[in-house]
């Protein structure tokens, strides 16, 4: 990558107004390079070459739209090492999760490359004779794509490859913190037949960037994942110029240990809900809910367990988690920590900044015991390697903390028992769950999306996309 990284808009790279360095969170020494910042007319440029580019897009044929998503994903696929390397060095997960998040993101690509062949409308005969009835789906239009930090290649690919595959144009603005992903998607992108102004790349603020996109009435939709209180903003902005919007926000995800759990499993599903990728995933279980039958063993089991665990550099083989990804986050947690300590709750490992050869934003992965679930540490969203645990009598009460919060993501359980298993599918009030599994780690072809706080509007990924990306069509025909 050269040291210059504009913006894409209507088939062009153009300069920003300003520029913005990237640094690693490993290192803060290494610099990735200078990234572009859109002013707002350029966010009118950009919607103004979407509305152009979607009409020519939405007139493509099938097989060239497949073309194009299958290209962009082999193309992901084949630089998974490469691009991996640059997503853990700019956001700090380890070069293992790097390349698997570049991977799946080639393959949400192939996915709605062949959802662009499975496209087939309905028709119906009507309640009046001689009349046919057909329902087809079209193109929403332009839709604005605003994706996180913690995710930037695959959360921002679940939602591009979709709108594409559906013949609608995007603008895409990806978190300031990690734009040369972004940037290098946009540069694949580029590089595919497709009309000037299908595909734009808008880097910069939220404040700027990001509010002139959902503020305008001339896009069509608006795709957003981030925190609950940006969301709700999304939402309002949206709402006044009746943009159809859909939010993934916040969590507070649990998982349950039951009386008959198998505690090793237990122990690995926790660790890889709480504690991959630094903790920082809308998945992540950051409540562990634990039956007082098993409750001081499956902590010593999982003390060990984190004992093992070796934090440092992204790019160091052996790495089990890289940094946090920036300063604040890392002051975030640190003070999450000493709130958790002051309510009352019991520091049993981590909860220090570590020391690493370079400068970087390293902690330790911390548990609490003795925690309430009224505690704020088990109310609000922590996002990072922090879990706590929450001891209850039985499988009743469980049940009843897992679903006392104002999130609604994903929530697990460790047992043996069917009927406990059963139970818990039906009476979890969460838009994902599982069992004898990780809270964290979602296939790419059913429907992801929470309930309460955590979703709004319709389920992303699968083929549920369609009801965001298409609006339907009722046409009557009299022969």
């Amino acid at each position: 990558m050269s040291n210059a990284h504009s913006l894409y808009i209507d088939g062009q790279w153009i300069a920003g107004s300003d520029t913005l360095t990237n640094t690693n969170p490993s290192d803060t020494s290494d610099v990735i390079g200078e990234f572009a910042q859109a002013s707002t007319d350029q966010v009118q440029d950009a919607i103004t070459a979407a509305r152009r580019g979607t009409r020519e897009w939405a007139k493509s044929g099938l097989e060239a739209r497949y073309g194009v998503l299958m290209a962009i994903g082999n193309e992901l696929i084949a630089r998974k090492d490469e691009l991996g390397r640059l997503l853990s060095r700019e956001e700090g997960k380890t070069l293992a999760e790097g390349a698997g998040e570049v991977y799946r993101s080639g393959q949400f690509f192939h996915y709605y490359a062949a959802e662009v062949l499975r496209q087939i409308d309905d028709r119906a005969d009507s309640v009046r004779p001689g009349v046919e009835v057909e329902t087809r789906r079209e193109p929403v239009g332009v839709v604005g794509i605003i994706s996180p930090w913690n995710f930037p290649l695959a959360t921002a690919v679940w939602k591009i490859a979709p709108a594409l595959a559906f013949g609608n144009a995007v603008i895409f603005k990806p978190a300031n913190l990690v734009p040369a992903s972004a940037w290098a998607l946009a540069e694949i992108i580029s590089r595919q037949e497709l009309p000037a102004g299908t595909f734009n790349l808008l880097m910069g603020s939220g404040s700027q960037v990001g509010d002139a996109l959902i503020s305008s009435p001339e896009i069509d939709a608006v795709s957003f994942t981030g925190s609950l209180e940006v969301g709700r903003r999304v939402a309002a902005a949206t709402a006044g110029n009746l943009v159809k919007c859909q939010l993934e926000m916040g969590s507070k995800n649990a998982l349950i240990v039951a009386d008959d759990a198998n505690l090793d499993l237990a122990v690995e599903a926790a660790f890889a809900g709480a504690y991959s990728g630094t903790g920082q995933k809308c998945t992540a279980s950051s409540r562990l809910i634990v039956t007082e039958a098993v409750h001081d063993a499956f902590v010593e089991k999982l003390v060990e367990k984190l004992k093992t665990i070796k934090v440092g550099h992204a790019l160091e083989e052996g790495v089990h988690l890289g940094p946090v990804v920036d300063s604040r986050q890392l002051e975030s947690n640190l003070s999450w920590i000493e709130r958790g300590k002051k309510d009352g709750a019991t520091l049993v490992f981590g909860g220090e900044r570590l020391e690493r050869d370079t400068d970087g934003f390293f902690m330790a992965p911390t548990l609490f015991t003795d925690t309430r679930n009224d505690m704020a540490i088990n109310r609000e969203e922590v996002f990072g390697p922090i879990a706590c645990v929450i001891k209850v009598r039985d499988y009743e009460e469980a049940i009843a903390t897992l679903n006392d919060t104002n999130f609604g993501l994903t929530a697990g359980i460790i047992t043996d028992s069917l009927k406990l298993a059963s139970d818990f599918k039906a009476r979890a009030e969460t838009g994902c769950v599982m069992v004898n599994l990780a809270t964290a780690g979602t296939d790419y072809h059913v429907p992801f999306g929470g309930r309460k706080d955590s979703s709004f509007g319709p389920r992303e990924q699968g083929r549920y996309a369609r009801e965001f990306y298409t609006q339907v069509k009722t046409c009557y025909v009299k022969a």
